[in-house]
């Protein structure tokens, strides 16, 4: 069941219903216009990741600033998002199972669809699907460039893979997955060049090998939002995959340049509106936001623009916060805003997404691909 929109266009923030999922649209379009001009200069397309968002209206509003298309991690994803319009879909993971890969065979006659394998026996099951639903997939070979979590391993192994998907009546050779999501979050600089590098290199030398065998990438995807300008500058990579940037978390705020400054350019415009519930005891309050509202996976969230207000713990339905003994404690009722430390699971809690400029209401879309659904 949708929960109940927490609010109508033209409230005043301080009126909506809490907890929410708020989007400050103008930091939110900041994000979308400044993603397109870092990477207009490089010639390498944005092919967002709608795992963050899952929201067509999202994904819209990225591709008309020049995003060729969407990523997403399940069949389920893939779905609300065709069936919303968008008509380039990559599933930038491994989907297993017979019921799954006809359902993806079956968007192939409304849109763009590709997906990932790092296994023959994988290639095997998706040429059966395509051969029954009588199209042609797009099967990229995804390798693991550091990572260690999916992915065959890169240079001979990947060449065999792709040359057995090259050959089969129903399946096109797509390119290379070549994600380094451990890299994402490293802290310094040049842990993530390093990282990087190394998921470079082994991305190249697979393409020339493919290349020795005749066979070309069209795609050689991957990047994420802490580490996209390292893979822009390649020279390998063709299309970066970065989701978080619209929003900006917590966590990815805690990433440095080289001097120790926070690296990010991009802006938080996401938050968790929170009332507080209870201030009963002195440097201390306790929002309405805990564990079913805000995700901790990458951290406690923090409190916008309240730096002497700390959120230390969670609990289903309660987020306490401490306050300086020289502070303000906040009052009971006070509307605040939480940043996510980690925006993708926190999104996945709500139903709706309140856009706010100026102080009001502007906008409600649904979360419409959220859920645990495959």
């Amino acid at each position: 069941m949708l929960q109940s929109p927490p609010a109508p266009p033209g409230m005043r923030e301080d009126e909506i219903d809490t907890p929410a999922l708020v989007i400050d649209l103008d930091a939110f379009e900041s994000n979308l216009d400044h993603m397109a001009a870092l990477l207009a200069p490089t010639g390498v397309k944005l092919r967002a990741h709608a795992k963050t968002h899952k929201s067509p209206v999202i994904a819209k509003l990225q591709m008309a600033r020049g995003a060729i298309g969407q990523c997403v991690q399940k069949v389920a994803e893939a779905e609300i998002l065709a069936w919303g319009g968008i008509n380039d879909i990559l599933v930038s993971n491994e989907v297993v199972g017979a019921a799954k890969l006809a359902r993806l065979c079956a968007l192939a006659r409304i849109a763009k669809v590709a997906l990932c394998v790092d296994d023959a026996e994988q290639v095997a099951a998706i040429e059966a699907a395509a051969a029954d639903a009588g199209v042609r997939m797009s099967v990229l070979v995804e390798i693991d460039v550091g990572a260690g979590r999916a992915g065959i391993a890169a240079g001979p192994e990947a060449v065999e893979l792709a040359l057995r998907i090259a050959g089969s009546k129903h399946l096109t050779f797509g390119g290379l997955q070549a994600y380094q999501g451990s890299a994402q979050h490293k802290r310094t600089i040049t842990e993530r060049q390093t990282l990087i590098g190394a998921a470079i290199d082994a991305s190249r030398r697979t393409q020339e090998q493919l290349r020795q065998q005749g066979l070309e990438c069209a795609i050689i995807g991957g990047a994420g939002t802490g580490s996209f300008q390292i893979e822009a500058g390649s020279g390998v990579y063709t299309e970066m995959q970065c989701g978080s940037y619209i929003f900006m978390d917590a966590d990815y705020a805690r990433n440095l340049d080289a001097s120790g400054a926070p690296v990010s350019t991009f802006r938080h415009s996401l938050f968790v509106l929170s009332t507080v519930m209870s201030a009963s005891r002195p440097g201390v309050a306790v929002l309405d936001a805990g564990h079913k509202a805000v995700s901790i996976d990458s951290g406690m969230p923090t409190v916008w623009q309240r730096p002497d207000v700390r959120y230390v713990s969670a609990s289903d339905e309660h987020g306490k916060l401490e306050v300086g003994s020289e502070t303000v404690a906040p009052k009971l009722g006070e509307k605040l805003r939480l940043v996510p430390g980690h925006c993708d699971p926190t999104v996945d809690r709500f139903d709706w997404y309140v856009g706010v400029r100026g102080g009001r209401v502007e906008c409600l879309w649904p979360v419409a691909a959220r859920g645990g659904f495959s």
